[in-house]
């Protein structure tokens, strides 16, 4: 048996004024308290440093949209979660608003292993909102304003004794998420996410966003034998609010751990990345069963569809 046990840990709001190194703070706090408990890996939300910031137009505010991005990673102040995690002996997988030397802006995030060292990076492929001011709106979503599209696909990563993958919020409503890195034989996916409870264009899916979190995430998981990490930062934050409903689904679909709060919050659970096998190498075993041929519709450019 290969156990890895994991912390998810959830973050409660952070306010528009609040600091980085507040903010730091409490991932510190919530690592540390993972390590006490146990835990080798802390998995923190999406944009865990600040605040949900595309809710705002800010093109009249240059200096506040930029203060929101990290220019490098490690920086300055994000530096010291890279040293408390190679003290404790416990990685980290951790959201944030990433601005390249070359002027592009992506939704990031970043898997460190347990001796401080980044193993991989992912930019979120599935990006969700619009792209222009729209005032009507009760708060704005402007993700597809302030991020670019990531490029680089779903990668997965030899870590923690297994095969890790990562994915950020709208990425684990979509199926392919999950099964490009099942095709690699990933092993356990991250997700950090901000979901806030009222979605504008259709507000009838408001009762319904705790049902459809679950579905996608459970549903992900059994269908590609891999264990599910998602990760929230719920609570009412600047007026909106966001689902929190963290929880670790294991590979037969079934959550073993769940937050109970909308704060900072930390789940344990021990994961046996061998439970991937009971599934990978029976029921979904797609050397075997897949026909990739009946599916060539799902690769075609979006022009020939």
């Amino acid at each position: 048996m290969r156990s890895l046990r994991v912390g998810a840990a959830q973050l409660g709001p952070i306010t528009r004024d609040a600091s980085r190194g507040e903010v730091i703070d409490r991932l510190v706090t919530l690592m540390r308290r993972g390590s006490d408990a146990g835990a080798q890996l802390i998995v923190f939300p999406e944009l865990a440093l600040t605040t949900f910031f595309p809710r705002w137009y800010l093109d009249d505010v240059p200096e506040e949209l930029d203060s929101y991005y990290e220019t490098e990673m490690p920086g300055p102040q994000t530096q010291r979660l890279f040293d408390e995690a190679k003290s404790l002996g416990v990685g980290f997988y951790l959201g944030y608003a990433e601005l390249t030397p070359e002027g592009k802006r992506y939704n990031s995030s970043v898997l460190v292993e347990r001796d401080g060292s980044i193993v991989g990076r992912y930019r979120k492929v599935h990006l969700p909102g619009h792209e222009e001011h729209e005032p009507d709106r009760p708060f704005q979503h402007l993700e597809r304003r302030y991020f670019e599209e990531g490029p680089d696909g779903f990668g997965v990563w030899a870590a923690f004794d297994g095969v890790m993958g990562m994915a950020l919020c709208n990425d684990r409503r979509w199926p392919e998420t999950y099964r490009v890195m099942a095709l690699q034989r990933v092993e356990m996916v991250l997700i950090g996410y901000n979901t806030p409870l009222h979605y504008a264009p259709d507000p009838s899916q408001n009762p319904l966003q705790s049902f459809h979190n679950r579905l996608v995430m459970q549903a992900g998981a059994y269908q590609n034998g891999t264990w599910v990490v998602g990760v929230a930062k719920g609570g009412l934050e600047e007026g909106v609010e966001s689902l929190a409903q963290s929880m670790i689904i294991a590979p037969s679909g079934q959550i073993i751990a769940e937050a109970v709060t909308t704060d900072d919050e930390l789940l344990v659970a021990d994961c046996d990345l061998d439970w991937c096998k009971h599934y990978k190498e029976t029921l979904f075993d797609f050397d075997r069963y897949r026909r990739p041929e009946m599916y060539e519709l799902i690769t075609q450019p979006k022009s020939e569809q």
